[in-house]
């Protein structure tokens, strides 16, 4: 049909766009990094039926790991995979320094994003399991920073009203129990603590680009996340 039409067709497939548009706007051209990275999971045969198991897998590891840098070798082997153009295309993705290295942790939180878009709340957990700290399960306001950066897909982040909120008793640390309870009681939260906060939210400007990892994720959108 686009042949007779003479219009020009893409490799995108109808998950692709129903990913693009899952729950609210993305906000983004069609040809962003979201679309791109699920591209390269599927040619990289990671983007399957058993996704679920495979993202369980992943985040088990990432989280022995903990917060050691990957390099392309490294990546390689943490998917069990020959490292390919795909492969490499999709370590750049997270080599944000140019240094050639990676935070795991950012590429599973990505994937669970592709794999489940309508299902924030599930990749907020998946997260926190990653990141927090074995003696109390808390992270921190640097760590809840790059969990919400890369849900988001945004170069910046401003949480600090929001992680003052969440942790009430001003320990700093908050645990995802804690975080679920804050946005069952603040169903609008992003729009009153990320929103207000980081002006011009995925807008093209230096200091809010994104990269396309997520939908919105306006919970006036979304009904508290899910």
């Amino acid at each position: 049909m686009a042949k007779a039409l003479q219009v020009p067709v893409t490799d995108y497939s109808f998950e692709d766009c129903q990913l693009a548009t899952a729950q609210a706007p993305i906000r983004l051209p069609i040809d962003t990094a979201l679309l791109e990275f699920a591209k390269l999971l599927r040619a990289l045969g990671l983007k399957r039926v058993n996704s679920e198991k495979l993202l369980q897998d992943y985040g088990k590891r990432a989280r022995e790991l903990q917060d050691q840098r990957l390099s392309l070798e490294d990546f390689a082997r943490f998917l069990e995979l020959p490292a390919s153009d795909e492969l490499r295309h999709t370590f750049a993705l997270f080599d944000e320094n140019e240094d050639h290295s990676m935070d795991v942790r950012e590429f599973v939180i990505a994937f669970s994003v592709v794999c489940r878009p309508a299902k924030t709340l599930d990749t907020i957990r998946l997260a926190f399991q990653m990141f927090e700290a074995e003696e109390d399960g808390a992270i921190t306001e640097n760590e809840l920073v790059c969990i919400l950066r890369t849900a988001l897909g945004l170069g910046e982040l401003k949480v600090s009203r929001l992680f003052r909120a969440v942790d009430e008793e001003d320990s700093g640390k908050i645990t995802f129990e804690r975080f679920g309870e804050f946005v069952d009681q603040h169903p609008d939260f992003a729009e009153q603590y990320l929103y207000s906060d980081n002006a011009g939210f995925g807008s093209s400007s230096p200091s809010h680009a994104t990269n396309g990892f997520c939908a919105d994720f306006s919970p006036r959108e979304q009904k508290k996340l899910d």
